[in-house]
């Protein structure tokens, strides 16, 4: 597995970590539709959240916020729906971005929630 696919998965775990620390229920994990993904659903007060993971080691490029295109939500969008479809009941969805940044193996994060075009 290449170094970027690594630290995805890692920015993935520690993103898990971080949100069931903080109330979310983890539904899924990279759920697939067609060749659409969403890294994380998870639900908390009976919001359904759709969460795309970014992480970087350094700001050197950017924040890893920044890497999340309009594209990307449209597409995250798109496979909510089928999920959505799927698992129908959820009145309140937001769709969230989680940042993090991995400094000397100390993470920091930057949670934006209710992301929209």
């Amino acid at each position: 597995m290449a170094g970027h696919q690594l630290l995805g998965k890692q920015g993935e775990a520690l993103a898990v970590q971080w949100l069931v620390e903080r109330g979310y229920t983890i539904l899924h994990q990279n759920w697939r539709y067609s060749y659409y993904e969403i890294d994380i659903i998870a639900s908390k007060s009976n919001v359904l959240h759709f969460i795309e993971v970014k992480t970087r080691r350094s700001k050197k490029y950017g924040l890893p916020e920044e890497s999340v295109s309009d594209k990307k939500i449209e597409n995250m969008m798109n496979a909510s729906d089928e999920y959505q479809y799927r698992n129908p009941g959820w009145k309140r969805i937001q769709y969230d971005v989680m940042s993090i940044t991995i400094s000397n193996n100390i993470p920091a994060y930057y949670f934006i929630e209710d992301v929209y075009l």
